[in-house]
Order: C-alpha cells, then structure tokens, then sequence
C-alpha cells in the first residue's frame, strides 16, 4: 500500500499533516506540487480545477483513495481499512 501527500513548502496545514503522520510512524512519499507541473494537474483533476493541499491519494488493493485535506486520524483509518 502506498501513501502520496502531495503539498506545497509554505502550506501550513500540508506542514501539519506531515508532522502528525511522521510522529503516528506512518510512511509516505510527498510531491510538491510547485516543483512537479505533472502533479499539480493531478490535484486539480480532483479538486475541480484549484490546486487544494494536502491531496492525499492512497493506493490500495481495492483501488484509489483520493482526499483533500484529511487529518491524519482519517489517513490512519483509511490505511487500517485497507
């Protein structure tokens, strides 16, 4: 399973998420969506066209788990059900 928390380096609440899902030991890869034109189309395609982070996209078994702006409680419970 893989998790991809895509941000910005000057997003508070991306700055946050991360901090949380580090300190719960849970693993993910981060793309910066400023650096990555790609990834930037990705988060509007699933944010009606604005650039919403953090997108969280979670790659399971049973397919895609796409959210904007989740805490990290969320994210632990998606990644337990999975």
């Amino acid at each position: 399973m893989a998790l991809t928390v895509y941000s910005t380096t000057w997003c508070g609440p991306c700055k946050r998420l991360k901090s949380q899902l580090t300190r719960e030991g849970i693993s993910f890869d981060e793309i910066d969506i400023e650096r990555d034109p790609d990834a930037a189309q990705f988060v509007m395609s699933v944010n009606n066209g604005n650039q919403v982070v953090p997108t969280v996209v979670i790659e399971t078994p049973r397919g895609r788990v796409v959210r904007t702006n989740p805490s990290a409680r969320e994210v632990k419970a998606l990644l337990e059900a999975a």
